[in-house]
């Protein structure tokens, strides 16, 4: 197993690698102030939200909520591992580095026992496929003829047969990996206290990472069962919503023809790829994903291009797809813009079907003849409806004119909406009346707010007037229920602590007894106040960028929070304050929490009832002393 990267060399590379430059190559950069802004190149925008501090090394966005150090930009906009993001900056920097022996980090060194044991499954099931004798086996390589995937194919994909009967349990075993590492790969279950093959009886399909290494596998049933089709589980190697099948040997046709294809099977990848069309990837038992968008877009520039069966599912699909049109697909997301495009094969056929029946300069054609997303579905929408009797045009006019609700401001949309005004025979400035009267769906965001100038709505806004930040969760995918005014509050509170903690790290020691001692609301601020002690603990003097990389290795949510603050005019007033605030925000809570056992005084003993109600007396006379000494920190506009 390789070494890992001396912290020395770490540092060189970091100190060689300025987070402006790197950033810089990505996206256009404006300064304001001492900061830099841009364009985040994780989420398509409008208007600058990502800010980059040349300080402090660290960037942080403030409309997505992601942040980190140089290696976490890296590690995000180029879809690398840690260690793979030092050595590419190492070797833009020209810096040479040694791997030293000994033991890697416990995440690291574990993941790659798990790629050794899907490594070690995949070369046993291509054996079985390619040469075991049994009659099952014998079936395995008839199927893959049968859908034109014999000769030489399986041997290009790595194919194999999964016999069953805890053949695999006992080669990994003998090769020494331990029941817990076959369990975590999801080669292998446990039932009944008995370690047994997750594949039984199936053809098996690697599935690979970007790099090529096998990380999952997908198997079909060989004859009748149930499923027809079956996937890895979510393993620590293995998320589906980010991984495409095939996409190792598709990357380079991607990057040579700017585009990707996108189709719903193992096989169909196969069938493609071996007929000469590379640029083809398969989703992994769930819908497109807007991590597979992203992830396509880095390799295929130009366009992406759905690939829908004809048939029920497919076109079941296609509807699902309407749901990635937001505003990137616009003119006015300029260089961020992703070109989504659709087409249908005819006849209910699938992409092997097709590709087999009338060859690939076919397939290559109808690719190219896809019609833009946001066409794709007004026309499916148009469609649905008969347009010859005014309710169908009137029904049809509103279910088309929502497939344009995400865009509903831009000038696309409005082109679109008097298309669709034409089609339904309705005036054009009614339609395009309506169209600004649509809702666009948007994920809710926890807009709480603080006295305007206060440390509690946001220290480093008030100096650098940066926009405030987004509720946790926000542009995720996914509306969340809003919290209360105050709970929303104390949470802003506590990250905006950790955040000034983080980039000013004398505060954070001299802070570190409310970072133990804090009752933690949000979760991840809990998780990353714990590992911020722990890397305090091990390095008294580390540099803000040290700080919020270590920390967000062992808790990857923290390093957006770490980041969206800033340092403000007086960080150690404002640190001050905040700690007394949070503190404050505690003692109120545990004064609640006796006054409630307090409530039912027949519950208690007299004198249980006595103690309580001493203890509730002295505690809020405290807490009235420390309101009274304690006065908002007003940051100047």
């Amino acid at each position: 197993m390789a070494g890992t990267i001396s912290e020395e060399d770490i540092q060189k590379v970091r100190e060689a690698s300025d987070i402006v430059a790197i950033v810089g190559e990505r996206a256009p950069l404006r300064q304001r102030g001492r900061d830099f802004w841009c364009c985040c190149p994780f989420h398509n925008e409008k208007t600058p939200s990502m800010k980059v501090d040349p300080t402090l090394q660290l960037w942080h966005c403030f409309g997505c909520g992601e942040g980190g150090d140089v290696f976490g930009f890296v590690m995000k906009a180029d879809d690398l591992s840690f260690p793979e993001a030092v050595r590419k900056l190492a070797e833009r920097a020209h810096i040479d580095i040694e791997s030293v022996r000994g033991r890697a980090g416990a995440s690291s060194s574990y993941k790659a026992r798990l790629k050794e044991a899907c490594k070690a499954t995949a070369d046993f099931y291509h054996l079985q496929l390619m040469r075991s004798p049994a009659p099952d086996a014998a079936a395995a390589r008839a199927y893959l003829a049968g859908r034109g995937m014999g000769g030489e194919v399986p041997r290009r994909w790595n194919l194999g047969f999964a016999p069953g009967g805890g053949a695999l349990v006992r080669h990994l075993r003998a090769l020494g990996f331990k029941p817990k590492e076959m369990v975590d790969a999801n080669v292998a279950v446990e039932r009944s206290g008995k370690l047994r093959d997750r594949f039984y009886n199936r053809v098996i399909f690697p599935i690979r990472d970007v790099q090529g290494e096998a990380i999952a596998f997908g198997g079909r049933v060989v004859g009748k069962g149930e499923p027809k089709y079956l996937n890895s589980q979510e393993t620590p190697l293995f998320h589906k919503s980010q991984v495409l099948f095939g996409l190792d040997a598709a990357k380079a046709a991607m990057a040579s023809t700017g585009v990707a294809v996108v189709v719903e099977g193992y096989t169909d990848v196969i069938a493609l790829s071996e007929a000469g069309v590379r640029n083809v990837v398969a989703t992994l038992g769930t819908a497109l994903t807007r991590q597979h968008i992203r992830l396509l877009s880095r390799h295929a520039q130009r366009r992406i291009v759905y690939l829908f069966d004809g048939d029920e599912a497919g076109q079941r699909a296609a509807d699902r797809a309407l749901g990635f049109i937001d505003e990137g697909m616009t003119p006015e997301a300029g260089r961020s813009q992703i070109e989504l495009a659709a087409v249908t094969l005819p006849d209910n056929l699938d992409p092997a079907e097709f590709v087999a029946a009338r060859g690939a300069d076919a397939l290559r054609e109808l690719v190219g003849a896809a019609r833009p997303l946001l066409q794709y579905g007004i026309e499916r929408r148009l469609a649905a409806h008969d347009l010859s009797r005014p309710e169908g045009r009137a029904a049809a006019l509103a279910d088309a004119l929502a497939v344009l609700a995400p865009i509903k401001d831009s000038l696309l949309a409005k082109d679109y909406a008097v298309q669709i005004a034409g089609r339904t025979r309705a005036r054009e400035q009614d339609v395009l009346d309506e169209l600004a009267r649509l809702a666009p769906p948007r994920p809710a965001r926890d807009d709480d707010a603080a006295p305007a100038g206060t440390v509690g709505a946001g220290v480093a806004r008030r100096e650098a007037g940066e926009p405030s930040a987004q509720a946790q969760g926000a542009g995720r995918g996914g509306a969340r229920p809003a919290l209360a005014a105050a709970e929303a509050n104390r949470r802003r509170l506590e990250r905006e602590f950790l955040s000034l903690l983080a980039q000013n790290p004398p505060l954070a020691l001299a802070h570190a007894d409310a970072l133990a001692q804090t009752q933690w609301h949000d979760a991840a601020c809990a998780q990353a106040a714990q590992e911020m002690l722990s890397v305090l603990s091990a390095d008294a003097a580390p540099s803000s960028a040290q700080l919020v990389a270590k920390v967000a290795q062992g808790v990857p949510a923290a390093a957006g929070i770490l980041t969206a603050g800033g340092a403000g005019a007086n960080p150690a007033d404002a640190a001050a304050f905040l700690a007394e605030e949070l503190g404050i925000g505690d003692a109120e809570e545990a004064v609640a929490a006796l006054r409630a056992q307090m409530a039912d005084p027949s519950a208690l003993a007299p004198e249980d009832y006595e103690a309580l109600f001493e203890s509730v007396v002295a505690m809020q006379k405290d807490i009235g002393r420390r309101r009274l000494a304690h006065r908002p920190l007003v940051v100047p506009e």
